[in-house]
């Protein structure tokens, strides 16, 4: 499978994290939670997190703690198919081409449930053909990009000739919620919404990027340590403190399988702690990785690709990357991308 073009989109309102404590702390929830949730929110917020600021696909993020059920999941079927679509359209047009030239497309998800799926929204937004194939993947984590790029190698190994776009896109303030469990207000800290698209082809031309040697792990006596619940009807993330351990522990298995040595290392930011953990058992500072949390936050799924299209647009000479996401069930996944 062979790369032809890469780009991100997040929605416009953006926030800082003393902008995202300031909305806490006047947020009537804020005075229900106990004095420890509360010091917990003003640690990771007015802290060291690794990040700067996040995008929303609202602008007043304080309505995102009182919505029901309901609402919040009609805010995720606008926002995903906004972000979806605008990421596609940004992608085609820099690799010039048109949406109707798409043979297929793959959608991961995991913070909402649309059915028919999102590629069903985007391809008649976009105007793709009646035939290209439509391919959602739900509920695989943080970790889903790099599984949906497998998908879309499986198709072009099957359709040589097709091109195909793989789109990841979260919209994570459709899934916030708000208790003292220690993990669900980390993840307030953390998230933000972002949607990362690419296009592949299964025929290649001089020196272009191909991807494949996938690889996967999945620990599923760990599954309750990092999944979504369901509660009040909403999505409640559950969050264990031993989730950065599990990930350097599955990420360093992955890398040992590699087939030869990358110019870098290209991983889903997760979070500060997690970053730290992946450096202790991978031989790389993870730069484009802690960029991407900084600018962005966890957005979940899109983040390794932020970082793989960071790395490609500012490195010319480099031949080979090593890509890792993870996440929910437990589970991680690996690819190597590269070029002659």
């Amino acid at each position: 499978m062979f790369f032809c073009s890469i780009a991100s989109y997040n929605p416009p309102h953006v926030y800082s994290q003393h902008d995202c404590f300031t909305v806490m702390q006047s947020s009537e929830w804020h005075q229900e939670v106990n004095v420890r949730s509360k010091t917990l929110l003003e640690k990771v917020m007015l802290g060291n997190s690794g990040i700067q600021k996040r995008h929303y696909g609202l602008a007043d993020i304080s309505r995102l703690f009182t919505r029901g059920a309901q609402e919040l999941n009609e805010y995720y079927e606008e926002q995903s198919v906004i972000m979806a679509s605008s990421a596609l359209s940004k992608v085609l047009e820099k690799a010039q081409l048109e949406a109707s030239e798409l043979d297929a497309i793959f959608v991961c998800t995991c913070t909402g449930y649309l059915c028919p799926g999102v590629t069903s929204h985007v391809a008649e937004k976009l105007g793709l053909r009646s035939d290209a194939y439509l391919c959602d993947l739900v509920g695989l984590g943080c970790g889903a990009a790099i599984p949906a790029l497998r998908a879309a190698h499986g198709f072009l190994r099957a359709n040589p000739a097709a091109k195909v776009a793989v789109i990841a896109v979260e919209v994570c303030s459709a899934a916030f919620f708000v208790n003292d469990d220690p993990g669900v207000l980390i993840s307030l800290c953390l998230f933000g919404d972002g949607a990362s698209a690419s296009i592949w082809s299964g025929t290649s031309e001089r020196h272009q990027w191909e991807i494949g040697n996938f690889s996967t792990i999945h620990m599923p006596e760990h599954r309750e340590k990092i999944r979504f619940v369901n509660e009040l009807g909403k999505l409640k993330n559950q969050l264990h403190r031993s989730v950065p351990q599990l990930a350097a522990e599955a990420v360093a298995q992955l890398y040992a399988k590699r087939t030869a040595e990358p110019n870098q290392i290209l991983a889903h930011s997760g979070g500060r702690d997690v970053i730290e953990e992946l450096e202790k058992v991978l031989p790389f500072s993870l730069t484009e990785t802690r960029h991407v949390l900084q600018e962005h936050g966890n957005m979940s799924s899109p983040s390794v690709m932020y970082a793989l299209e960071r790395r490609l647009i500012s490195q010319q000479a480099d031949q080979r990357y090593w890509l890792t996401a993870f996440g929910a069930g437990f589970a991680a996944h690996a690819c190597e991308m590269w070029r002659e």
